[in-house]
């Protein structure tokens, strides 16, 4: 066995490890870091990369099929199934070398290829390596939630993780999970001509503001995308091209693909975390809002910490770790001004609190103001005007926005920066916004949350009749 000694240990190299070791290592921190399968994470080979690759490709199919209402010609898209992931693997290659043990062994991190676990509170074996850390930083991420549905075993079904070597294209799709990946998949593939079922045991998008979410049920309707609601999976049967899956309700679904979609789970099965006396929670790693474990020495950063599963939460949690284990300051995670979006199209974002919950929080003093698409110019020019935003509000103070419709995962960043500063609506008010542009949306917003105070006060009506009457 090699004994190591390093500074900082990080085991996973995905978003949240690698901004970890790129970070420490240019301060001057020793870094190690451990990656027993692909440099990058599920964000580069499986997930936000591929899937916004395979969006793209159906996006340029519908632009042609849909192209009438610009004065343009529609046709009939020749979708090459196969070449989409050719495009796909074309993309990552691009990516790929920002996250490569080339760049990174030139940075001067150790990377060692193996997975690592735990053989002591201080300890970490890794192939024939024995590495002694002063801080250890556990980014290993999270895997695709398979549940124990009866039959799945029997039957050939995909996973984000499969799906973007599928070289055929699907028939009819079957989509078992309405959330975020279930529902950017169904509409890509719909678009790229298979059938698409969405299976959802509860209702599609459940953690989000339902006014917004029903924009995009809306458009999934008009696309020819089958939504079951209400339907949780109870057995799953059939063969590859003819597979079944029967409802609770006994409705039953057929198709020629099953893509299963209905959440993540931590990697922490291979760690042995026992022996470091880490403890762990139904979601993850136990830690405290410092991201520290149950072992003082130890961090868990990104989707193994159990909360929030963005690649830009991962990221966040690079930065507190930076702060704490190579400056020595304090640093706690806050989630009150984290985005997230659902990159369908339209897109459906949100930060802070939807209106459900900040009626739940403030009661009566929410004020819930609205925007529509359909009055914007930018919106209106290029026939994207689905959708609306909504803020929510307390004694003059965004706490939460809400938005569907076209770029409203662009748009929500400016929401992002209001809450994460803590910024009041006369903030917004003053800003200019360039025009035509989506973004004279937010603008507007507050616009509609100042009117009735001006234009319905009596007391400003009064002061403007002075002001006009005695003002030289």
């Amino acid at each position: 066995m090699q004994e190591i000694e390093t500074d900082l240990l990080v085991i996973g190299a995905g978003s949240a490890g690698l901004s970890v070791a790129a970070g420490a290592v240019q301060m001057g921190a020793s870094v190690t870091l451990l990656e027993g399968h692909k440099m990058g994470g599920d964000c580069l080979n499986y997930g936000c990369v591929p899937s916004k690759a395979l969006i793209a490709s159906g996006k340029a199919a519908h632009a042609q099929a849909h192209a009438s209402q610009y004065g343009i010609a529609d046709v009939t898209p020749q979708v090459d199934y196969a070449a989409t992931k050719d495009h796909i693997a074309g993309v990552i290659g691009h990516i790929e070398p920002n996250d490569s043990v080339e760049r990174f062994e030139g940075l001067g991190v150790r990377v060692i290829r193996e997975f690592g676990k735990f053989i002591s509170p201080r300890k970490v074996e890794a192939g024939d390596h024995v590495i002694t850390a002063r801080r250890v930083i556990l980014a290993t991420g999270s895997s695709p939630l398979v549940p124990p549905i009866p039959g799945l075993d029997q039957v050939p079904y995909e996973t984000n993780e499969t799906i973007f070597q599928l070289r055929e294209k699907p028939g009819h799709l079957l989509v078992i999970g309405g959330g975020p990946i279930g529902m950017e998949m169904a509409q890509a593939h719909r678009r790229l001509g298979s059938d698409v079922t969405v299976i959802e045991g509860a209702s599609l998008l459940g953690q989000d503001d339902p006014e917004t979410a029903q924009v995009i049920r809306d458009r999934f309707a008009a696309e020819g995308i089958a939504i079951e609601e209400g339907a949780t999976a109870a057995e799953i049967r059939g063969t590859a091209g003819a597979i079944e899956v029967e409802a609770g309700d006994g409705r039953v679904f057929t198709g020629t693909h099953l893509l299963i979609a209905v959440g993540r789970r931590a990697n922490t099965d291979s760690l042995n975390l026992d022996a470091a006396g880490i403890e762990t929670t139904r979601r993850g790693i136990k830690v405290n809002a410092s991201m520290r474990t149950t072992n003082r020495r130890v961090y868990a950063i990104g989707d193994v910490a159990g909360g929030m599963q963005f690649t830009h939460v991962a990221n966040y949690h690079a930065g507190l770790i930076i702060r704490q284990a190579l400056l020595g300051l304090p640093a706690k995670e806050r989630t009150d001004h984290v985005p997230w979006c659902t990159y369908t199209q339209p897109e459906l974002a949100q930060v802070g609190l939807t209106e459900k919950a900040a009626r739940a929080t403030h009661g009566g003093n929410l004020e819930v103001v609205r925007f529509a698409y359909a009055e914007n110019d930018r919106a209106i020019a290029e026939r994207k005007t689905e959708g609306l935003i909504k803020v929510m509000v307390v004694r003059g103070r965004p706490v939460g926005a809400s938005i569907a419709g076209e770029q409203a995962g662009e748009l929500i960043g400016f929401w992002a920066f209001v809450l994460a500063n803590r910024l009041k609506m006369k903030h917004v008010a003053g800003m200019v916004a360039p025009y035509p542009t989506l973004g004279e949306i937010n603008k507007r917003v507050a616009g509609a949350y100042f009117s009735p105070r001006l234009f319905d006060s009596l007391i400003i009506r009064n002061m403007v009749g002075f002001v006009q009457r005695w003002l030289p």
